[in-house]
């Protein structure tokens, strides 16, 4: 999630506020799109968060808490798991906390599925399958919370899906967008702007999910489809996992106010019985 990106995502939002949703292209209604069928699939990561299980950088935990290749993004530091850092387990599972310091600098959190890029990698990605995240977000202006997977692979091209890229400013409305990246700039870019009650991501869980299959790549909110799209080439390998409370975007944070709170329930995965 290159901070590059954010301008293209500004001019998307301030098109839609400039002509109203009803003249934007690319808009989608969730709620009329049709339900995700799992029928022969099975569970292969059950993310519960019942206890804090991420390390900075480290292979021997679950989590890492920066991303892979050292390309840490936003008006927020992400801080590693320690005391008064900015992950914590309750009941409902994961907390991230955005916070402004003393010195006013703030810090965050993000979550990586696998500790590096490259040969060595340890944690996990996988091939195809549905993937999925229940999280309350955090609904302050300049908040910048996701969900995205990364291509294992990025010998030739990177491959990016950011499943949910939320803006908090713009509470009714999400993003989702494909990308492949080329010597840092866009080879394939797809983007679609989804329309939601206001509020309504913030006031309680959703369920963001994609399902990747060799031949199709499908978006589900709350479990019904509201985009798809053909699979690229370079999403037919294994994808780690990423999320995160980001701040900025292209959007101040002088006043936002401190603390902000992601709620993560779970994340889970899903491949299809050979």
């Amino acid at each position: 999630m290159p901070n590059n990106r954010r301008y293209m995502i500004l001019g998307l939002v301030l098109g839609v506020l400039a002509l109203g949703s009803s003249v934007v292209p690319e808009m989608s209604n969730p709620a009329a799109g049709q339900p995700l069928n799992l029928t022969g699939y099975y569970v292969t990561f059950d993310e519960k968060f019942n206890h804090l299980d991420i390390s900075a950088y480290g292979s021997d935990r679950q989590w890492i808490a920066h991303t892979p290749w050292n390309g840490d993004f936003g008006d927020a530091i992400f801080g590693n798991p320690e005391q008064d850092g900015p992950f914590s387990i309750n009941a409902q599972g994961l907390e991230i906390t955005a916070k402004r310091g003393t010195n006013g600098k703030w810090t965050s959190g993000l979550i990586c599925s696998v500790d590096k890029d490259g040969p060595g990698q340890h944690g996990f990605a996988q091939k195809y399958g549905y993937f999925e995240m229940k999280a309350i977000l955090p609904s302050g202006s300049g908040t910048w919370p996701a969900f995205w997977l990364v291509g294992r692979d990025k010998t030739h091209a990177g491959a990016e899906i950011d499943v949910i890229e939320y803006y908090g400013g713009f509470p009714k409305y999400f993003h989702t967008t494909e990308h492949v990246w080329v010597m840092g700039k866009n080879a394939l870019l797809r983007t679609q702007l989804i329309e939601v009650p206001e509020g309504s991501l913030s006031s309680g869980y959703n369920l963001f999910g994609v399902l990747i299959t060799p031949q199709k790549t499908t978006f589900y909110l709350n479990r019904h489809e509201y985009w798809q799209t053909t699979t690229p080439p370079e999403y037919q390998q294994p994808m780690y996992i990423l999320a995160d409370l980001a701040l900025g975007g292209g959007w101040p944070i002088s006043d936002l106010p401190s603390p902000q709170v992601m709620q993560i329930a779970y994340i889970k995965v899903y491949s299809k019985t050979p």
